[in-house]
């Protein structure tokens, strides 16, 4: 593939910004684009030339989640392979979540499944009224296993029971209700606004913004250690399901899938 799955710019302030770059579909992301927004991420954590990471998304979408394709590619294969693809998500959203720089989503679109963890993994999301929002796994016979923690801390676990169940779209005014966006602006303002946060967050010492960061994890200590893992092993298991393959696949097909109870 010839284009760039993810494009990177930096400016002279120090601030990163990583742009999902598949806009054809709406941003989805593979095996490919985990592994490079990881990577990207790690390394911007360790430069201390970079204070800010921006995640925007080139295109209509901010982004659709994983590649539905790719998905249905892996439920044709082991539950260990499907474990540790999911270990790799699992992976980027922890990087991104604990990155000891602030970060910052450009919300300019609709987000659906995993595009609503990277959000809800971000430090400050700003959107605009075009956003859409969806936590729509169980339509596909899954559930948002690896954003869950993420997203549960975003809206809380009373929300979390009706979206993860309902999948029901969200305006933007309802993700900001919910706690997954902090600021709704109009779209010819939204660069102006997030300008504007990014002023505020240079001013303050990075040593400090760091340590903010961690005094706020350390509220959330209660979580099990081995969170990652075990959500990982829960998507995995359901792609390679009999009921995640029908998902995936009438999803695809554009048909009804037909659910085996009992």
């Amino acid at each position: 593939m010839s284009q760039q799955l993810l494009t990177t710019t930096r400016d002279p302030r120090g601030v990163l910004t990583l742009t999902l770059n598949r806009p054809e579909i709406h941003n989805a992301f593979n095996d490919r684009l985990v592994a490079a927004l990881t990577e990207r991420i790690e390394a911007a954590g360790h430069d201390s030339d970079v204070r800010v990471l921006l995640l925007a998304g080139e295109g209509k979408s901010f982004s659709a989640g994983a590649d539905l394709n790719w998905m249905r590619s892996k439920a044709e294969a082991a539950e260990s392979e499907n474990l540790a693809d999911a270990l790799a998500l699992a992976g980027l959203m922890e990087r991104l979540d604990r990155l000891p720089k602030p970060t910052i989503a450009r919300v300019h679109g609709p987000a659906f499944g995993g595009g609503v963890g990277l959000i809800a993994c971000c430090d400050i999301a700003i959107g605009t009224p075009q956003v859409k929002m969806a936590l729509s796994e169980v339509k596909l016979g899954l559930v948002p296993a690896v954003i869950g923690p993420y997203v549960v801390r975003a809206i809380g676990p009373r929300q979390a029971r009706r979206y993860f169940q309902t999948a029901e779209t969200m305006n933007a005014d309802t993700a900001q209700r919910l706690g997954l966006l902090h600021e709704v602006v109009a779209a010819t303002v939204l660069d102006e606004r997030i300008a504007e946060i990014v002023n505020s967050v240079l001013g303050a010492g990075p040593a400090a913004l760091e340590t903010a960061k961690k005094l706020v994890a350390l509220t959330q200590e209660d979580r099990p250690a081995k969170l990652s893992r075990r959500t990982a092993e829960i998507i995995a298991r359901l792609r390679a399901s009999a009921e995640g393959r029908e998902g995936l696949s009438a999803f695809l097909e554009k048909r009804q899938p037909k659910w085996h109870h009992g």
